[in-house]
């Protein structure tokens, strides 16, 4: 085997932060959302979103509840412009929406960048340069102290303007260390610092100062950490917002935002899904539905979460995975046994009405979501109860039953459904693949219900003997030909198994029995079912009729023939 060449890579020097104090703190409130799916997302696609793609989407992200969404780059081409115009000229922007827009320290992007605001009544102007070792060293050939002066010139450009009339105090600024999670934890807050003060008492908001994990360097902690140190060392931390713009290069985007959340962070920057450059951004959705599970308000609407598949995939030409959090096709699923059992019984307990968690207060009930596999309530977010439970060969019993249950309301008794559960079993395990809820109903059907060969019920008299003992006669057809049997018994089922015995040689008592309606309507069928045992052998079998008495004598007629 070979091996992987480990020994040229360096582990993360982590800052010095033996007293840090966000690992004992609790995410009590919704932070401030921005999305930048029509910015960071758009440039990370192979056929960049057209400008009636991107209103289409802009007008998405202002219905479920963003308040500042980063439109573009509105220097970097035409459609980034005209975008940004169309949004402002047709009137689009709602009064409690701000657009924000990124700008290079260089002083014609600035200027194209205020050309593109005009009008506008809210806006962020978000300016940034790259501040890492690496990127000073390797990209730019620029030491630390050019570096500083780049961020404060074009932070000085900016104020000019705004000085010039070209900008309001309604607007807001945002500046980025780019490569924050690889600068220097004293020179990052050195140049932010530097920023600060040439901003400061320009605009009525505090100013944003957006801290990217531009690249994961190591795990979330280390992020948190990095967090943390600046919000204690910046001298102007009551001045300003902490913005977090995770990326997820390690895979651990979504677990930094919210550790660094923990350490101080006012606003996270994001896209749904996650979508970015090489391994994307922090997905937003997914933050604010943990949020959710732990009961604080997201502030964003996910109640339809098949819209935003929807809108994602038309607008990207990106699948969202299967398996992706709270929207995936198979996140509410489970195939093994276990699961479906556990989430069978919690959903159970919850009442009978699975299809609506939420409770008025005043039942007394309690109304707290708790089902096992499930930290939250499909139907939050518009899925339905019945994709939850889905069937292969490593499903178990509860999923088997928790499908004839919820899908067509069989009630099937506990010794019966592990004996049809190794039905369903062998049958998938045959295929090799998941089976849908009407085959597991077929098989159910073929399996045990209304069996008609080789014994079939034609008809039966009764006459009731005594307060306990009833004589019954019934006519059956044994591989086609007509027979009777007579017996006694304390009620008719117990009767013309006593004749049934005889008849068919067969030593069998009558070990299971239960019965319920199929509907609640005044047409309601009524099932039964039955279980017999004889010697070490037991079978079972359903009947159905909308006589309560001839379905419990086709359940017994339906066990017989799966015993012989």
């Amino acid at each position: 085997m070979k091996e992987m060449n480990w020994r040229r890579y360096r582990p993360f020097e982590a800052i010095p932060l033996s007293d840090r104090t966000w690992p004992d703190r609790r995410i009590t409130a919704a932070p401030e959302w921005v999305s930048v799916d029509l910015r960071d997302g758009n440039q990370a696609l192979v056929i960049p979103m057209s400008l009636e793609q991107k209103l289409a989407f802009f007008h998405y992200l202002v219905d479920i509840g963003f308040k500042t969404i980063e439109i573009g780059f509105p220097a970097a081409n035409d459609t980034e412009y005209e975008f940004t115009r169309r949004l402002i000229e047709d009137d689009l922007i709602p009064d409690d929406v701000a657009i924000q827009v990124l700008t290079q320290s260089r002083a014609h992007i600035i200027d194209r960048t205020f050309e593109a605001l005009k009008g506008a009544r809210r806006a962020v102007i978000h300016l940034y340069n790259s501040t890492s070792a690496i990127q000073r060293d390797v990209v730019f050939g620029m030491s630390r102290a050019a570096c500083r002066q780049l961020a404060v010139d074009g932070a000085r450009m900016i104020r000019e303007r705004f000085e010039g009339g070209c900008g309001t105090r309604d607007w807001q600024l945002e500046y980025s260390p780019e490569s924050f999670s690889a600068t220097e934890s004293d020179f990052a807050v050195e140049v932010c610092d530097a920023v600060y003060e040439v901003w400061e008492g320009l605009v009525n908001e505090k100013i944003i100062m957006n801290l990217p994990s531009t690249v994961e360097m190591s795990t979330p902690n280390h992020y948190a950490d990095q967090i943390e140190w600046f919000c204690r060392h910046t001298r102007y931390r009551d001045g300003i917002r902490v913005s977090l713009h995770t990326h997820n290069d390690r895979g651990t985007g979504i677990a930094a935002t919210e550790l660094g959340l923990l350490a101080g962070g006012d606003r996270v920057e994001g896209t749904l899904f996650g979508n970015g450059e090489r391994t994307g951004n922090c997905d937003i959705m997914t933050v604010a539905l943990n949020l959710l599970s732990q009961g604080v308000n997201p502030e964003l609407d996910f109640t339809d979460i098949n819209r935003a598949i929807q809108m994602y995939e038309l607008s990207t030409s990106m699948p969202v995975h299967p398996r992706h959090p709270y929207a995936g096709d198979l996140v509410y699923t489970a195939f093994s046994g276990s699961h479906q059992d556990a989430i069978n019984k919690g959903l159970q307990r919850l009442g009978s009405d699975v299809y609506a968690s939420a409770r008025a207060a005043d039942t007394g009930r309690d109304d707290v979501w708790n089902v096992p596999y499930l930290p939250i309530d499909p139907h939050d977010v518009g899925r339905s109860y019945e994709p939850i439970i889905r069937i292969n060969a490593q499903s178990g019993r509860g999923g088997v039953s928790f499908i004839m249950e919820q899908r067509f309301g069989y009630q099937i008794p506990k010794p019966m459904q592990r004996a049809f559960s190794e039905v369903v079993t062998r049958y998938s395990d045959h295929v090799q693949d998941e089976l849908l809820p009407e085959k597991i109903l077929e098989l159910f059907q073929e399996a045990y219900v209304n069996l008609r060969y080789p014994l079939e019920l034609i008809s039966w008299e009764d006459m009731k003997l005594s307060e306990s003992e009833v004589a019954a006669r019934g006519r059956f057809t044994m591989n086609g030909r007509m027979v009777e049997v007579e017996g006694r018994g304390n009620g008719v089922l117990d009767a013309l198994a006593t004749g049934l015995s005889r008849l068919t040689g067969l030593d069998f008592n009558i070990s299971l029995y239960h019965q319920h309606a199929l509907t609640q309507s005044s047409a309601s069928r009524a099932v039964s079912y039955i279980g017999i045992t004889c010697g070490d052998r037991i079978a079972y079998g359903a009947g159905i009729s909308s006589d309560i008495t001839r379905a419990s004598i086709r359940g017994l007629v339906s066990a017989i023939n799966s015993l012989v």
